[in-house]
Formats: structure tokens, C-alpha cells, sequence
């Protein structure tokens, strides 16, 4: 979806029937992933929803389940499994994700009854991290120490691990704008984004 472009917008009958079709039948993500995306990197965004265009051709629907995260958010996730409740599902503590930079979001294959696909070693999953990194993301599924197979990121000349000192110096002068415009001279172009 270009910006500025209006857009005719319809419901789908499809697995995809909490997608949204533009008049020209392109598909994009569900409402919920849509309000996701728009609070992180738009250069990030536009790349998850040409993965998940790629992706509907090939007849998977992928939605996006986590994007922008507080540092509190980012701390609760860290505590779980630790000192409270739950399985252990980061090493990051808050500011030591991108996510807490707006340049992370988590996607998931959605079955064709709206229920998430959360078997990371189905053929959906593989699918969508090999086309995460067609068009010029980093997927978590590839890390070695930890792996995190719904997490993909864009973070340009920065390191894919946590954010370094000169990420959050971008951010204490410009806020996520400053993130964001430090990455983009260093972002791979991709057809389509």
C-alpha cells in the first residue's frame, strides 16, 4: 500500500477473512497486524507486508502478533519464566530489544480457522523466514543461541544481536525517528518495497 494512494477497501471470504483487499485484490495484513505495523520502521512494515504478500500467493496467511514494545513491556517478557509465570521467550531485557526500537515486529502463520500456527518446524514457518530474509530481514530463526522463530527485524548497519550504544545515542537525540533514519541509508533495496 503506497502512501497517500486511497484505497478501496473490502472484506476477504477467504482464511484470510480478518484480511483487508485493496481495490486492485493485493492482499494486506489483518487489521490487527495493520495496527501493529504502524508503529514501527515503515520501511520495516512495508517489507512484512510484501513477505506476507508473497506469502498469500503461495496460499499461506501470516499475521503479525508483537511489534513496538515498551521497555516495561520488554522487562514483563524478560521476567517470564524467571521470576514469574511462564516460559522463558527472550533474552532481552527492556531496551535490549529492537522491538523496543521499532524495529522488530513477530509473525506467525494463521490457519485457515483464525487459530496461530505456533509449530515452528512446519513447512508454513519455514516458508515465511525464508521469505523475511528475500526481502531483506534478519529472522530470529536463524540465531544460533537463542532462536526465535516468529521474530524478524530490520536494523541496517546496526548489529543484529541486541542494540548498541550508538542505537540508543540515535534515540536519546531523535527518539524512534533517529533510529529509523540512521537505519534507512544502510537498508538493502527489494522489488516491491
Amino acid at each position: 500500500m503506497e502512501r497517500g494512494r486511497p484505497q478501496t477497501r473490502t472484506e476477504t471470504t477467504s482464511s484470510r477473512r480478518t484480511g483487508i483487499r485493496t481495490a486492485e485484490n493485493q492482499t494486506i495484513m489483518n487489521p490487527h497486524s495493520e495496527a501493529l505495523l504502524s508503529k514501527v520502521n515503515p520501511i520495516l512494515a512495508a517489507k512484512v507486508r510484501s513477505m506476507a504478500e508473497a506469502l498469500a500467493a503461495q496460499g499461506i496467511t501470516i499475521i503479525v502478533v508483537q511489534g513496538l514494545r515498551t521497555v516495561a513491556e520488554q522487562d514483563a517478557l524478560y521476567a517470564q519464566g524467571r521470576t514469574t509465570p511462564g516460559k522463558i521467550v527472550t533474552n532481552a531485557k527492556g531496551g535490549q530489544s529492537w522491538h523496543n526500537f521499532g524495529c522488530a515486529v513477530d509473525c506467525a502463520p494463521e490457519n485457515t480457522d483464525g487459530s496461530i500456527d505456533w509449530n515452528a518446524n512446519h513447512p508454513t514457518w519455514k516458508a515465511m523466514e525464508a521469505e523475511a530474509v528475500k526481502v531483506g530481514l534478519v529472522s530470529g530463526a536463524n540465531w544460533v543461541r537463542f532462536v526465535d522463530a516468529p521474530h524478524v527485524q530490520l536494523t541496517g548497519k546496526f548489529p543484529e544481536g541486541a542494540p548498541d550504544t550508538e542505537a540508543r545515542e540515535f534515540y536519546a537525540k531523535g527518539g524512534l525517528q533517529g533510529v529509523w533514519d540512521a537505519i534507512v541509508p544502510n537498508v538493502p533495496e527489494v522489488e516491491n518495497v
